[in-house]
């Protein structure tokens, strides 16, 4: 079965970054989840948060593909090179990566995750 998203309403799952990652601000971020395969591998859906950053640390099996919808955001790994995406912007985060996740004003993206088992 196709999933169209424009036809799924799923219900917001909220959170923020946990305290012990925060660099500036607690942002309130949402998932609306609108795809998860039968193995629990690949997810998909729309993402927004509000401005902050945080560090991320990805796990050896996880891959991020994500796509701007609109505001702005940056990417900035362990050496200080900083990927900046704004609406119609893609990027992939690969497995294993380290870094800072920016959101520079408030941002949505659609996203796909894969975690290999």
């Amino acid at each position: 079965m196709i999933t169209e998203f424009k036809r799924q309403t799923p219900q917001p799952e909220y959170d923020h970054p946990r305290e012990e990652r925060r660099l500036d601000g607690n942002p309130l971020r949402t998932t609306w989840n609108h795809f998860t395969n039968d193995s629990g591998e690949v997810s998909a859906g729309i993402w927004a948060c509000e401005r902050g950053s945080w560090r991320i640390a990805f796990a050896p099996n996880k891959d991020e593909y994500f796509c701007v919808l609109e505001g702005r955001c940056r990417v900035i790994d362990e050496q200080g090179y900083a990927a900046e995406a704004g609406p119609g912007d893609a990027m992939v985060i690969p497995a294993g990566f380290k870094g800072v996740f920016e959101v520079v004003e408030p941002v949505r993206k659609h996203y796909v995750i894969v975690e290999r088992g």
